[in-house]
This record gives C-alpha cells, sequence and structure tokens, in this order.
C-alpha cells in the first residue's frame, strides 16, 4: 500500500501540473496555483492535526503501509517543503511573467512609482487605516491570539528615545480586496504591502526596525463525543466556537524574517522548526481565485453553457411535469454538462409546488450557503406539505453552514433530523411521494454529489432520478432508520454502507474471478485508500480479471507489480471541472451480463463503515450507454492524464497540448452532439 497522505500530496502536484498545462487560459492556470494552496489549508487543518494529536497521545499504531504516525510527519514535511518551492516557480517564475506579458501584473510596492503611492496612501487612509489594530506585546499585553488562516504582518518596534523594543502584530482583515487594484484595473498590489509601507502611521514616533509577514493553521477538526451530546446541534455549535483556538500545526513565514522574529513566533504560538514554511513572495495563493473576475475572455476557459436533459427540455415545451417525464422511464443526468437546475432543483421545486405530493424527505451534506434547494424545501412545509430532512452537521467546513440551515428548516415546519450517532451521513437521497391518477407513487433521486446549486456548476456528478417500486421501497427503508430506530433491514436494489455495500462490492469483485481474463471492472471514484478493496483487487488481477481504476484523487494501491497487480491500471483525470461521479462497473453482473453502479461512495474506510452511503444499480440500456461512452472517454489512449506505476509514481501522458486531449471537452461535445439528434 502507498502512504495516504503522501498520496494525497502527490495529488496535489498533479493539480499544480494543470498550471503548467500550455492548453490551458493564463487565468485559468493561475486559478490552479489557487487551488492547491486552498488544498494544502485543509490537508493541515484535518490531516495533519490528526497526526500530530496521535503523536501527542502516544500512539504508536502505524498505517497500512507501516508508517507510524510521527514517521508520517516527518515525510510530509520534506514534501510539502518540496512542493512550495515548485508551487512557488511555477506561479512567480513561470505564470506571472506570462500575464503581465497579456498585460495582468501583480505589482510589488517598490516598484511602483508617485502617483501610484499616491494613490493607495490615499486609499490606505479611507479604507484600511480605520480598521487596523496593532497589538503590542509587554508585560500588560501578552501575545495575541492569531486566527486561523489569517495573514498577519509581524514587527518589531523600537522607542527612540529609551531604546526599548517590543514586538507587535496586524492582523491583515478580510473586509476588503487582497488584491487591490491601481485605477488601470489590471496591476495589483497585494494588501499587506500597503500596509507594511504605512506602518508609521501605526506605530507614531516609534522606529519599525523589521517586519515580516506569517500566517498560522490550525487543527479545525471537530471533536463530538455524540454518545455525551444531549443536543447535537448545541454540541456542533460548541465545538465550532472552540475550532477558532484548535492548536497549531503550521507556521508560515516571509523568507528573510530574522532570527529572533521567528524564534518568538515559534516559542509563542507552541509549534516546532518542521512546522514551519518559508516563502519567498506572497503567502495564501488562494488570492489568487480573485483574477478570476477579470473581463478578460482570452485568459480564461471558454464557457461551456450546461444543457437541459432531452426529455425534460421536451417536457417543459409541452408544459409537462418532471414527474410525467420520470414516469415514463428513470431519467438519468450528467452534471454540469446536463443543468443541475432544469433537472434536480426543478424536481425539488415542482414538488414543493405541487398539491399531489404529501411528503418530502431528504439528505442534506452540502447545501450551501445561499440554497434554493433548502428555499423550496422552507416553501413546501410552509404550504403544509410533510417534509423531513437529514442535516449532516458534520459536513467538514460546512458545519456552520449546516446549522443555520437546520435552525431555519426547523423554524419552517420542516422536521429535521441529524443522522445516527458515530456516522455520517453522505449519502444522496430525495424521496417525493406523490399521489397521481393510479395511486400513491414514489419518486427518487440519488446522486453522487451534493444537493448544492453552486458547486453543480464545478463538479462532474451523476443523478438518477426514478420511480422505479423496488427503489422506491429501499430508499423509503432507509429513511425510515434514519429518521426513526430500526435494525433489521434488508434492500431490494440498492447498496447501503455501513451495512452491506463492503460486502457486496467484495462479492461482486469475487464474481467477476470466476470468469478469468473475460473478466473486467472499471471504478471510477474520488480515492481508493481502504486495504480490504485493495486486496480484493489485488485478488481480482491474480486471477486475470483486467481493473481500470480512474481515481481523481488518493490512490493507495500499487498498480503493475508482478505477481500481485500486473492487470491493474490505475490513471487521474483533471480538467476545469472536478471529477466527482462515483461510476463502478462489472462485466458480469447479475445474469453475467454489465452491472453499472453510481452513488456516494469511494472505497475508503470512512466511506464503507463510518458512513451512511447509497450506491444504486442502472439498469436501462441506454443509461448504461452513457455511462460506458463516459468511461471510454476517459479510458482513451490519447487524453492527457496521469498514470501511476508500481513504485507510486506519476507520470502525464497524452498529448503534449492539454487542448488536444482534454477528456472532458470531448465529453462535452459528445453531449452536446446528442441534444441536437
Amino acid at each position: 500500500m502507498i502512504n495516504r497522505e503522501l498520496s494525497w500530496l502527490d495529488f496535489n502536484r498533479r493539480v499544480l501540473a494543470q498550471a503548467e498545462e500550455s492548453g490551458i487560459p493564463l487565468l485559468e492556470r493561475l486559478k490552479f496555483c489557487a487551488i492547491t494552496s486552498s488544498n494544502l489549508d485543509e490537508f493541515f487543518q484535518v490531516r495533519v492535526a490528526a497526526l500530530k494529536d496521535q503523536v501527542a497521545a502516544g500512539l504508536m499504531a502505524r498505517s497500512p503501509d507501516g508508517l507510524t504516525a510521527q514517521e508520517q510527519l516527518d515525510a510530509i514535511a520534506a514534501q510539502v517543503r518540496s512542493f512550495v518551492a515548485e508551487q512557488e516557480r511555477v506561479t512567480f517564475d513561470v505564470l506571472f511573467p506570462l500575464v503581465a506579458g497579456r498585460g495582468v501584473k501583480i505589482v510589488q510596492w517598490s516598484d511602483l512609482g508617485t502617483s501610484d503611492h499616491l494613490h493607495l496612501m490615499s486609499y490606505f487612509e479611507q479604507r484600511i487605516f480605520p480598521v487596523l489594530t496593532p497589538l503590542a506585546v509587554d508585560p500588560a499585553h501578552p501575545f495575541p491570539y492569531i486566527s486561523n488562516l489569517a495573514l498577519n504582518l509581524a514587527a518589531m518596534v523600537s522607542d527612540p528615545d529609551t531604546g526599548e523594543r517590543r514586538f507587535a502584530r496586524v492582523k491583515v482583515p478580510n473586509v476588503f480586496p487582497r488584491l487591490v487594484a491601481l485605477p488601470d484595473g489590471k496591476r495589483f498590489v497585494p494588501v499587506e504591502q500597503i500596509i507594511a509601507a504605512q506602518l508609521h502611521q501605526l506605530f507614531v514616533g516609534m522606529v519599525v526596525e523589521e517586519h515580516a509577514f506569517f500566517r498560522v493553521t490550525r487543527n479545525a477538526d471537530l471533536t463530538l463525543e455524540e454518545e455525551e451530546a444531549d443536543d447535537l446541534l448545541a454540541a456542533v455549535e460548541m465545538e465550532l466556537r472552540k475550532r477558532r483556538f484548535g492548536r497549531a500545526v503550521r507556521l508560515e513565514v516571509q523568507q528573510g524574517i530574522s532570527d529572533e522574529m521567528l524564534e518568538l513566533l515559534v516559542r509563542e504560538l507552541d509549534v516546532e522548526s518542521a512546522d514551519v514554511s518559508h516563502h519567498r513572495q506572497m503567502l495564501d495563493l488562494t488570492c489568487l481565485f480573485q483574477l478570476q473576475g477579470l473581463e478578460l475572455p482570452a485568459l480564461k476557459d471558454t464557457p461551456w453553457p450546461p444543457l437541459t436533459a432531452g426529455r425534460i427540455y421536451r417536457a417543459e415545451a409541452q408544459d409537462r411535469s418532471i414527474f410525467s417525464v420520470i414516469r415514463e422511464r428513470a431519467l438519468m443526468v450528467h452534471h454540469p454538462y446536463e443543468s443541475f437546475s432544469s433537472s434536480v432543483e426543478n424536481f425539488i421545486s415542482q414538488a414543493a409546488d405541487d398539491p399531489k405530493v404529501q411528503s418530502i424527505k431528504m439528505t442534506m451534506y452540502r447545501a450551501g450557503g445561499d440554497s434554493p434547494i433548502a428555499r423550496h424545501l422552507i416553501r413546501a412545509a410552509e404550504r403544509g406539505v410533510q417534509v423531513a430532512v437529514l442535516v449532516e452537521l458534520k459536513a467538514r467546513f460546512d458545519e456552520a453552514t449546516n446549522v443555520g440551515w437546520a435552525r431555519a428548516l426547523e423554524r419552517a415546519g420542516v422536521h429535521v433530523v441529524y443522522g445516527l450517532v458515530g456516522l455520517k451521513t453522505h449519502a444522496k437521497c430525495t424521496l417525493v411521494v406523490r399521489q397521481d391518477h393510479d395511486g400513491l407513487r414514489r419518486y427518487c433521486h440519488i446522486g453522487t454529489g451534493n444537493y448544492n446549486s453552486k458547486t453543480a456548476r464545478l463538479y462532474e456528478d451523476v443523478g438518477f432520478l426514478t420511480c422505479d417500486p423496488a427503489v422506491g421501497a429501499d430508499v423509503t427503508q432507509l429513511f425510515n432508520h434514519l429518521t426513526g430506530y430500526s435494525r433489521a433491514i434488508e434492500f431490494q436494489s440498492l447498496l447501503v454502507a455501513p451495512r452491506d455495500m463492503r460486502t457486496q462490492l467484495v462479492d461482486l469483485i469475487e464474481h467477476e474471478m470466476t470468469f478469468g481474463d473475460e473478466g473486467r471492472i472499471t471504478a471510477k471514484l474520488n480515492s481508493l485508500a481502504d486495504p480490504g478493496m485493495a486486496e480484493a483487487l489485488y485478488r481480482a488481477s491474480a486471477a486475470g480479471v483486467r481493473v481500470d481504476l480512474i481515481t481523481r484523487g488518493v490512490c493507495c494501491l500499487r498498480p503493475g507489480v508482478p505477481g500481485l497487480s500486473e492487470h491493474i491500471r490505475v490513471r487521474s483525470i483533471l480538467g476545469r471541472y472536478l471529477e466527482h461521479s462515483r461510476i463502478i462497473r462489472f462485466e458480469h453482473g447479475e445474469n453475467d451480463t454489465p452491472l453499472f453502479l453510481i452513488g456516494s461512495a469511494d472505497w475508503m474506510g470512512r466511506n464503507l463503515d463510518r458512513r451512511i452511503e447509497v450506491m444504486v444499480p442502472v439498469l436501462h440500456p441506454k443509461h448504461q450507454a452513457w455511462l460506458d461512452q463516459v468511461l471510454a472517454f476517459d479510458l482513451a489512449d490519447d487524453i492527457v492524464r496521469h498514470e501511476l506505476d508500481a513504485d507510486g509514481l506519476w507520470h502525464r501522458r497524452g498529448p503534449a497540448d492539454f487542448a488536444k486531449g482534454d477528456a472532458q471537452e470531448r465529453l462535452y461535445r459528445w453531449v452536446n452532439e446528442r441534444q441536437r439528434v
């Protein structure tokens, strides 16, 4: 097995590699640099923090690849140093000069002339100075609390009369843009440089001997003792308040910071030297997302407008409801190539307003801060429809948003529940019960992605809408289990974790093994880190089964190892959309015909053992043909991808020009062609 944390760092390197693809527009390439910075923040807040907790607790357990927590931290520190150096090379040495050649520049205060300085000084006095709070450290003022991920300016200030020296900290507020535009609208100055140039206004009469920028990352994972929490909602709110004071796990500093100032920060923040990351220019490259707002279409991706699925489009033209479409036969939609708003959102919206609808039940994992779907549910409840929503309060970094929606839904009369003790509910399911002309009918949506209108425009996902009685019965059982109190549940068609999904998947793999070299398994996943699933695939490979894995992120399995995994291939595909769907294909399923599964679960221990997950079989030949085409694009030899070798190394493959081998563009054009037919 490959170490999970190091595999994740390899994934972030593949994201950074997108920034060097010459076939991608320049501002999009800068966006990938920003993504890697955001990714690394989350990695430290959660994964590194968890390892540090293990070390602090004295746990000596080894990961599946044989490393202790401390050994993993040592390896991570070395990899992160290398990554930061590469990230800065790509950003500052490659991309900044290229975008400057197109008129967009991130400029230094020292490079500006008098007129620009006067403009920025005026901006400082009007917008910045009033909200700054310099905090000195002295016997009456202890070292201040440093917020998680906040950008800070450290200064050493002395009194010219007494020679007394003090350390001071100035937090860079986030109430104004990080990159401040100059009058031409194409040159930008980092706001921290403007503040640094005006420090004399903050420490009047003092001598600012030196200054440096720094940033702290803290443990941001929630620690909930659910069994002891009388009120899970209140417990999550309390943990969110405590999160602000999590232990520091990383200190980012500007290169050139004095030893004196660095030692003070390390001591006061209680971090180790291995936790310090040195940066030669800007800290926190997530500010580069700001450049996406520039009206420079030549430097950005050509838009791919989502299409309304053909059957929905024709129904709208005939003024028919989406329920009539689903009643004809199941509907599969592929986002964002096909519109989320005209399918899933429309499904919930029509259910909210339809007088024939009697109840709506939904799982809510990441709804987003401005959720049309949540508003539809509130409208339905206010109209008198029985609405029940399972809100997953422990969806990492969306806890506060979900608490807010839970409160709003409850106020509207929605029955809000928070799932099962010890398990996250990660399944994406909706159940609408409707009184049709021929009796009650259950309409279901099962998806691979969240009910989030914003991310549905950026994440590649598959949704399945059906009124099949067997699926409806299973989804009903699932919701009864989640909202009520039950144990012995048998599902007719769904694969549900943690109850039996793992066992069923392993059974399907072993069934494929009986066909020897005629066996074929294809799995498109976000991540594969579960040792049990890896072992099952190793056994399949030994039996001659060909296994193709398309894993966007982590993959701990080693392909191509003689005597172990010769018949396993692993590739990763990145592009403008985040590949998020889980699609599993077994060549020999029930009745030895191809079996397709879609759903919410990756092949990781947390998904299979500690979460409520759902996968549903896709049975209609047209839907299967669609999924086959998706997998065919992803497995083609002439697309740009990264392939994993037996030594755990990833290699870029495909055309030198990304635009000539973009699997996502091929799929988008194929979807467009189908809609024209």
